[in-house]
């Protein structure tokens, strides 16, 4: 029997198999097949935590960067190949996602408890659930039962990511082509509650805000100064700053420096000062931090609603799909 005709068998009974399977999300979808998931990849991640802090911010932006390219489908870990172009290297993704190594480690303790069980794309789900909670933020239950892609897309990631740069109206059109309210975009853009950003980010914002060769005027004057020292013109453009004030803890100051004009991003500062309809959210939650936490968690939960209609797999290595499947494409 020859090779190809081994894969068109399996690819006619296991097709429908995995069609069928990418749409039944459920909550405590692997309690009969790996009833420990959830608490190794909490165990691996919190150990990540500990060796570098920054970890939890990575980690949980993997989630976005995933399920926004072609749904929650793991696609955003898999390495380049001579016939593919991923997602690490998009211009939203290279020098900035980080940690890949932390979804490995998940994996392998994984792999060793359960092989074959968990998909590298429930792993990213779980692991930014639990980054939030480590950092101080709410809980939820998440569901699952994603399968992984077979392939991903360097350029349908540079087409949909929005840049530093993007303004208000560009985020709630963008937002809304996934059925993501404008209060789910200002929610899910409290992320930036933990983490850090490059100096190469902002730099246009501190020198030539749309080329008008000056500043923002969006950005309060005191903490301009700080900017200006932090990312000098003709300086390290790698150098970091924290995304909020409390760039460690997940909380509300994130709304709170909004409100300020002490907005690190562009593209979280314009929530504030570019719009009346994201600014009414924005002042909301910068004084109720429940109503963030529980509009976040909202927010979460649809944004891990988008799946792929396309036919998929259960990794056993979640930078390389399959060696069958491999096998198969190279026929």
């Amino acid at each position: 029997m020859s090779p190809l005709f081994i894969f068109l068998l399996l690819s006619l009974f296991l097709a429908p198999e995995i069609a069928i399977a990418a749409t039944k999300l459920r909550y405590g979808y692997y309690s009969e097949t790996c009833p420990e998931a959830e608490s190794i990849v909490r165990s691996v991640i919190h150990r990540a935590m500990i060796r570098e802090p920054r970890s939890a911010a990575s980690i949980m932006r993997l989630q976005f960067h995933d399920c926004f390219v072609n749904g929650c489908d793991g696609s955003v870990l898999l390495d380049d190949t001579p016939t593919m172009l991923g997602e690490k290297l998009a211009l939203s993704n290279i020098n900035s996602l980080r940690d890949y190594e932390v979804i490995d480690e998940v994996k392998e303790a994984l792999e060793q408890r359960c092989p074959g069980v968990v998909s590298c794309a429930d792993i990213i789900i779980v692991a930014a659930r639990d980054a939030v909670v480590l950092s101080g933020g709410p809980s939820w239950e998440v569901k699952l039962g994603r399968e992984d892609s077979l392939t991903a897309s360097q350029e349908d990631s540079n087409n949909i990511m929005p840049s530093p740069r993007a303004n208000a109206t560009f985020l709630i059109d963008l937002f809304h082509q996934f059925n993501l309210s404008i209060t789910d975009l200002v929610a899910l853009s409290g992320s930036h509650s933990i983490g850090q950003a490059r100096c190469f980010s902002i730099l246009f914002r501190l020198y030539d805000q749309s080329g008008t060769g000056r500043p923002d005027p969006e950005i309060d004057l005191e903490y301009r100064k700080k900017l200006d020292e932090l990312c000098p013109k003709g300086g390290d453009e790698d150098m970091t700053g924290g995304l909020d004030a409390t760039p460690v803890v997940f909380d509300n100051q994130y709304f709170k420096d909004l409100v300020r004009k002490k907005g690190f991003l562009n593209s979280d500062q314009t929530l504030y000062s570019g719009d009346a309809r994201t600014r009414k959210v924005v002042k909301k939650f910068s004084r109720d931090q429940e109503a963030f936490f529980s509009a976040f968690i909202e927010g979460m939960v649809r944004m891990g609603d988008l799946q792929s209609d396309k036919r998929g797999e259960i990794r056993r290595n979640c930078r390389v799909v399959n060696d069958w499947l491999s096998y198969a494409a190279a026929i």
